[in-house]
């Protein structure tokens, strides 16, 4: 999903070092495209990042793309993939590491955040499948929810295997970019660059400063219906963290009056209905911002905020209310950004 971060990027005159400047390179990736901002001396080392860059993304994507009928995953939920007499699938360790993720959000979240609900995404009209103009039947419903549940994964982290219990459709488009963000932030350090700030389809991390010697400042997209509506609702610094959004105002189809969200409830195979219009979640992983933020955002503002602080998540969220929005947010959010002030809208 594309999620709902705006960038903000305030560049003053004045420099730490006298030759350190931003350095970016930007492309296609995942259905999206990525940017890549960092502090240099040497802007003619851009082509060969980014040539590292992009190869590191393509094989990410080979991996885990629902989108490529050939990819590994796309393999996988195919059933084309070697499979042991035990029932054991050895995958690829970029696989295999996402998956794991998925899995531990699946438990904490108590299964809001399932990557195996492809089969109601795709009945819905918002995955790979031609997109619906109208709700699907409740038996197409019923029969979907008998093919998921996260559950039904098993791993084997010594031999980086993966077994399933019953044939599974695993979408991993709401943890994957997430996680090649923090995968290009090592690609990065291995560089020797600490200074940087890395957007892949609008999950976001930031290290380091810029050279002002300031921190790079990240606004929170205030929610719309169109484009020419939306602001920016809150400015945070996230320092040596990453930022991820979910909402449910950009990706949606209306029948009969009726909004549906692209956002699917593993429990009801339906969209979500609740008020959260979005849902915003720093952490040191990216991977894990990118998955909590789509969890909280099947639970809804009571349910989520809850479990943020069950699990000591820095999180604020936008919720509808009858004059327009107001705001919420969890202790560790208050703790890590002491400046935040609630306002009401």
């Amino acid at each position: 999903m594309r999620n709902l971060v705006v960038l903000l990027l305030v560049l003053l005159a004045g420099c730490s070092q006298p030759t350190d400047e931003i350095i970016r390179i930007s492309g296609p990736t995942m259905g999206t495209s990525y940017h890549i901002l960092w502090v240099g001396q040497d802007p003619g080392v851009a082509s060969d990042v980014q040539a590292q860059v992009d190869q590191r993304l393509v094989e990410i994507n080979r991996s885990m793309s629902t989108y490529d009928p050939d990819s590994e995953l796309s393999k996988l939920n195919q059933g084309r993939l070697p499979v042991a007499e035990d029932g054991w699938i050895a995958v690829s360790q970029d696989l295999f590491d996402v998956i794991n993720d998925a899995t531990g959000i699946h438990r904490k979240s108590r299964g809001l955040f399932d990557v195996t609900v492809g089969p109601l995404v795709n009945l819905w009209g918002f995955g790979p499948t031609p997109a619906v103009d109208e709700a699907p039947s409740a038996e197409a419903i019923a029969q979907a929810l008998t093919e998921i549940g996260a559950e039904a994964i098993e791993l084997n982290p010594s031999i980086s295997s993966v077994r399933l219990q019953k044939p599974l459709y695993i979408d991993l488009s709401a943890i994957a970019k997430g996680w090649a963000v923090d995968e290009l932030a090592d690609l990065l350090r291995q560089r020797g660059i600490t200074h940087f700030m890395i957007e892949v389809g609008g999950e976001v991390r930031t290290s380091g400063q810029k050279p002002d010697g300031k921190l790079w400042r990240i606004a929170i997209e205030r929610p719309g219906a169109i484009p020419g509506e939306r602001g920016v609702e809150l400015v945070i610094e996230p320092g040596e963290s990453a930022v991820a959004t979910s909402g449910d105002y950009r990706n949606y189809f209306e029948e009969n009056g009726v909004r549906y969200s692209h956002t699917i409830n593993p429990f009801t195979g339906r969209p979500i209905v609740h008020r959260l219009a979005s849902v915003t979640v720093v952490n040191d992983s990216s991977g894990l911002a990118d998955g909590w933020a789509t969890a909280l955002n099947v639970a809804g503002p009571e349910v989520g905020m809850q479990l943020a602080e069950q699990e000591n998540l820095a999180v604020f969220m936008i919720v509808r209310d009858d004059q327009g929005f107001h705001e919420l947010a969890s202790s560790r959010f208050r703790q890590q950004f002491p400046h935040y002030q609630s306002a009401e809208h």
